[in-house]
């Protein structure tokens, strides 16, 4: 079967574990959906500005997804309006679609999570001395896994064979949002609130220093 050009990634944190000399390791996984293929596993810590350091190099170096699959909780996801976090307001500048899975639905990311069991089994049981000889194994295991390990649901292929790497390039610059006449346009202060015909109302944290379009769609009722 030929290569699928790449649509849908999942994105996740693997559970941290600690390498043995006490250093905690909380391993990222981007995979594309279709083929399997790991596109990625980097250690960071689990919070904006590392994720999106690596996505960002992930995007110059292969391309922009349709769309990320990813659990609601931070640094993917909030409780904050429409479930949107920083680094999802990113996303949906870049133009891809934001897919958060239910809370405590780990089945719905069910290829992504059969994943993880892998790579735990194999470079975490026991785990390396250091995180930089831990990094090592991930990258090992990456390329065995996407060009060496065959997949029964691949028909008995690799990864690499099914894999191919989106078309959309990451910009330049990303562009503010283009809103209709029907809204009024603003900005959103660093609080998260901004100032609509007289008042002050929250927006979300998340959406903090960005351009929104507002409009009434209802006396009681404001739409963002």
């Amino acid at each position: 079967m030929p290569f699928r050009e790449s649509g849908e990634w999942a994105v996740d944190f693997k559970g941290w574990f600690r390498t043995r000399d006490g250093t905690r390791c909380d391993p990222l996984t981007v995979s594309d959906t279709a083929s399997r293929y790991l596109i990625e596993v980097r250690i960071t810590p689990p919070a904006h500005d590392g994720v999106k350091a690596i996505l960002t190099r992930v995007f110059n170096d292969v391309g922009l997804p349709d769309a990320i699959r990813s659990d609601n909780r931070s640094p993917f996801g909030s409780i904050g309006a429409g479930g949107l976090s920083r680094l999802s307001v990113w996303f949906l500048k870049l133009g891809i679609e934001v897919r958060h899975i239910p809370p405590s639905s780990p089945q719905d990311n069910g290829r992504h999570e059969r994943m993880h069991r892998t790579l735990k089994a194999e470079t975490a049981r026991p785990p390396a001395d250091r995180w930089e000889q831990q990094q090592v194994r991930f990258n090992r295991f990456r390329r065995h896994y996407n060009e060496e390990r065959p997949h029964e649901a691949l028909g008995q292929t690799v990864p690499a064979s099914r894999w191919g790497p989106p078309r959309r390039k990451m910009p330049a610059a990303i562009k503010e949002p283009w809103y209709d006449p029907d809204h009024e346009v603003g900005r959103v202060r660093g609080t998260g609130e901004i100032k609509w015909r007289g008042e002050h109302i929250f927006i979300g944290e998340a959406l903090a220093r960005e351009t929104v379009g507002l409009a009434q769609i209802h006396r009681s009722v404001l739409r963002a």
